[in-house]
């Protein structure tokens, strides 16, 4: 007959048991992790070790890099209550809630990212929150050196909802496919060279600031080729911080807007006018007080001589002279040739935010008039710019680019040779004898013409009694190398200007500024005897 078990005894059956169960509970959480998680914990692994390429100026100076830091993923089936854990992970790391909650809930997928880059704050208060299945793991966090002053070039990155880092707005957004799983080292020069974009930025807040203007912007181009050398739009935003502050914008002024640009269009009208020798410089034409088409009466913006010789229309920006210059060629060869400047249609640069240019559905005389001299027709600064920069490169087509490419990028022949020399002459006699002479920077021969705009309504048909000034220089005039533009939105005159906001009085002054510090830097030579066209004598 067997004795009994004594209760020592049973106690070490049922220790026994239960070191059974334990040690079967791990065999089946490490088969769970190793067999049937094993591949996401593998994609968690390869999402995080993901190193998006530098950015660099011209001069290889740091834009944009990946900086370490801990993100962290959650796995859902490990909670009790997913609900609950999206709640408490969206209060201590900012995370969507509702996105965290329905990843929980309905997504297949076994890990599921919760948040980027991570504080220590942030950290503290996810271990707080006592939840299971969380795994921190190292990624990176995009970090922009420069801060506002290339904000609205290289834009902003983001997350989607796998955790994968994407391009948002600007460059970053442009060269998204090339950005991706780079390897550290790894780099892509930009054409932007910082020691110009900061003077540019500089002037640009300061004319702003002096003539209270909404916003303002401006952009430095090689005409030869085609290369950006430099762009700001006022006002701008921290790209470290992800989200705006008082103030703050991420709208580009210069590469995303069009509006009218007024009478700095009138370089493309005298351009179309020498291309098909329709006008000579120093023929004379009659202004008076007002040219009627129809029911229409086109005034200027100041007061004209009764008559004019071409080249004064331009350099005082006569309206009513350069109707009857674009008139000569009427509708069809106008169209016809803004179309083959480029004017016509959507600017493709590694800048996707670019618009459409909007003109005149129907292009007939009172149009032809109008937009001659830069209403009733509006397109982007950059867009304008590149055509602008054919008209004074020798003739031929250049596509603005923002990628290092210091090579020739002139491509077809626009204009005749012998037209840009014709425009660079008239060009400069605008700044010597006409409404440029503040933007003229002595030994440096610019050429360039002024630009003011009344701005359209928002709402229906007219102008508010707002301007848009603006100013395109280039320089040296007389074998240009770069191309200076700059806008000011509503500026307001000042003591100093008598009351004027006239771009005369706003945009030339500040592209000269501009001017005047970078052409040193951009290794310009400074002439001893500047180029001088004499004034007409009709």
């Amino acid at each position: 007959m067997k004795e009994a078990a004594t209760i020592f005894q049973r106690r070490i059956v049922v220790g026994a048991v239960m070191c059974v169960a334990a040690f079967a509970l791990v065999v089946v959480r490490l088969v769970d992790v190793t067999v049937f998680h094993g591949a996401a914990r593998k994609s968690v692994a390869a999402t995080v070790a993901s190193w998006r390429t530098d950015l660099v100026d011209r001069n290889g100076e740091i834009l944009a890099r990946d900086l370490p830091v801990q993100d962290l993923y959650a796995k859902p089936h490990a909670f009790w209550d997913t609900k609950e854990a999206a709640h408490d992970l969206s209060a201590a790391t900012g995370a969507n809630e509702e996105r965290l909650a329905r990843m929980f809930t309905g997504g297949k997928k076994p890990y599921v990212f919760v948040a980027r880059a991570l504080t220590p704050d942030q950290h503290d208060r996810v271990m707080h929150a006592g939840l299971p299945g969380l795994e921190f793991q190292p990624g990176f966090k995009r970090y922009y050196p420069q801060g506002r002053a290339t904000a609205q070039v290289l834009g902003v990155t983001g997350l989607d909802d796998d955790g994968d880092t994407m391009g948002l707005s600007g460059v970053e957004m442009g060269l998204d496919s090339r950005l991706k799983d780079g390897e550290p080292g790894d780099n892509v020069a930009l054409s932007i060279d910082m020691r110009v974009q900061y003077i540019l930025a500089h002037e640009v807040a300061a004319s702003r600031a002096e003539f209270s203007a909404k916003q303002a912007g401006g952009l430095v181009l090689d005409v030869r080729t085609g290369e950006v050398l430099a762009m700001v739009s006022l006002p701008d935003f921290d790209p470290n911080e992800r989200s705006l502050g008082p103030g703050d914008s991420e709208h580009n002024l210069v590469g995303q807007d069009v509006f009218e640009l007024g009478s700095v269009f009138k370089i493309l009208s005298f351009t179309l006018a020498t291309e098909d020798h329709t006008m000579r410089p120093d023929e004379v034409f009659p202004i008076g007080n007002g040219y009627k088409m129809g029911r229409f009466t086109i005034h200027e913006a100041e007061h004209m001589p009764a008559t004019l010789a071409a080249r004064d229309i331009l350099a005082l920006s006569s309206n009513i002279g350069t109707t009857e210059i674009a008139l000569r060629s009427g509708p069809e060869r106008q169209h016809e040739f803004l179309g083959k400047m480029g004017v016509l249609s959507a600017l493709h640069t590694e800048l996707p935010e670019a618009r459409k240019p909007q003109f005149p559905s129907h292009w007939g005389q009172i149009e032809t008039a109008t937009v001659s001299f830069g209403h009733g027709i509006s397109v982007s600064p950059l867009s304008f710019a590149a055509a602008a920069a054919a008209v004074v490169n020798g003739g031929r087509k250049i596509v603005p680019t923002f990628l290092k490419h210091p090579e020739d990028g002139r491509g077809e022949q626009l204009i005749k040779p012998e037209t840009s020399v014709k425009m660079r002459e008239l060009l400069r006699y605008v700044v010597t004898n006409g409404t440029g002479k503040k933007a003229d920077v002595p030994g440096y021969d610019v050429g360039g013409k002024t630009g003011s705009a009344q701005k359209a309504k928002e709402h229906g048909k007219g102008y508010e009694h707002k301007l848009v000034t603006s100013f395109c220089a280039a320089f040296p005039i007389d074998d240009p190398r770069y191309l200076v533009f700059v806008v000011l939105d509503e500026p307001h005159g000042t003591k100093a200007t008598f009351g004027f906001a006239l771009a005369g009085y706003t945009a030339a002054p500040l592209a000269g500024r501009v001017i005047a510090r970078i052409a040193p830097i951009l290794g310009v030579p400074q002439r001893q005897d500047p180029i001088v066209v004499a004034r007409s004598n009709p």
